[in-house]
């Protein structure tokens, strides 16, 4: 083991798992080609015919926020277990690190340095997410209506439902108005959540670059950039 520290690739890679690790913990609460989303300061206002969905980070891990009223009945089964729920917050890591209270060195290496199966954790939330995440940055995405349907779309085929209508609850949530779904795809050091969270703007014709997008900083900087003037 102390061999390994000597060795740059190996602590460069083990210093990448150490920092994916915060990238699975979310902050505590209190058709046709979709046109290019555009960031929104401060708004859930949208133009006729757009949408405005919501990315929340807390520095290590991004979700995909949208309303409630803007997601038409049975497009994501699994947000029936959220009836009450005004915003539904998903997100998307590693099955064993993700859901964990306490992970160890072990689950954080294994999550970054081989493909290991996932989870997404969606929670419902009463409130918008910057009074239920106060404490994270929340950024508004203006989507066109194609656009806004290509990220559900992408969000639904990232549940794992084995052949059912809907998928059953793998683990209770981090909070208790959340809970854990079996996922499609394996996460690693390069498929982290906030690729994830690249990848369904990267559907909705948000430029975003993937491939720099594998911390939460890295993604938000890059819609930062979209920002619209005040």
């Amino acid at each position: 083991m102390r061999m390994a520290w000597r060795c740059p690739g190996a602590l460069a890679a083990l210093l990448g798992a150490l920092s994916l690790a915060a990238c699975q913990t979310a902050a505590p609460p209190p058709s046709p080609a979709a046109s290019p989303g555009t960031a929104v300061p401060d708004s859930d206002q949208a133009d006729a015919g757009e949408v405005v969905i919501h990315v929340t980070s807390n520095g290590w891990h991004s979700e995909i926020v949208v309303a409630r009223a803007n997601v038409p009945a049975g497009a994501i089964p699994e947000t029936a277990d959220f009836a009450e729920a005004s915003y539904l917050s998903f997100g998307w890591g590693d099955a064993a690190y993700y859901p964990a209270p306490e992970a160890t060195l072990g689950m954080t290496l294994r999550a970054a340095l081989w493909p290991t199966p996932a989870v997404v954790h969606l929670a419902g939330l009463r409130a918008p997410p910057q009074e239920a995440y106060p404490k994270n940055e929340t950024l508004q995405l203006r989507l066109s209506a194609a656009g806004f349907q290509a990220v559900l779309t992408y969000i639904d085929a990232s549940f794992e439902r084995g052949g059912r209508p809907r998928a059953r609850p793998s683990a209770p949530g981090l909070y208790s108005f959340s809970r854990f779904y079996p996922a499609t795809g394996k996460f690693h050091l390069f498929n982290t959540c906030n690729t994830w969270t690249a990848k369904a703007l990267k559907t909705a014709g948000v430029p975003v670059d993937i491939a720099t997008s594998n911390r939460a900083e890295e993604l938000m900087s890059q819609l930062r950039a979209l920002r619209s003037p005040r």
